[in-house]
């Protein structure tokens, strides 16, 4: 564990060139303008129900959204 964490201290202490450094930071606003405006994938997203008739099998309604429950439950 203490190696892991001396190679993580010695990454971040060498030095970032100023391209380098704004090339990271492009691709993250880039990353995080692609999931706000919902360019990013969807797969949690369950429809609007308003009673168990309107999901599919083996869902349920839950707070207007069709689900699938959790194991157990």
């Amino acid at each position: 564990m203490n190696s892991k964490f001396d190679e993580l201290t010695k990454n971040m202490a060498q030095s970032v060139t100023r391209r380098a450094a704004l090339k990271k930071f492009s691709f993250g606003l880039a990353g995080m303008a692609l999931a706000c405006f919902g360019l990013a994938s969807k797969a949690e997203a369950g429809h609007p129900c308003s009673s168990k008739n309107d999901c599919g099998k083996n869902q349920i309604c839950w707070f207007g959204t069709c689900i699938v429950p959790p194991k157990g439950k």
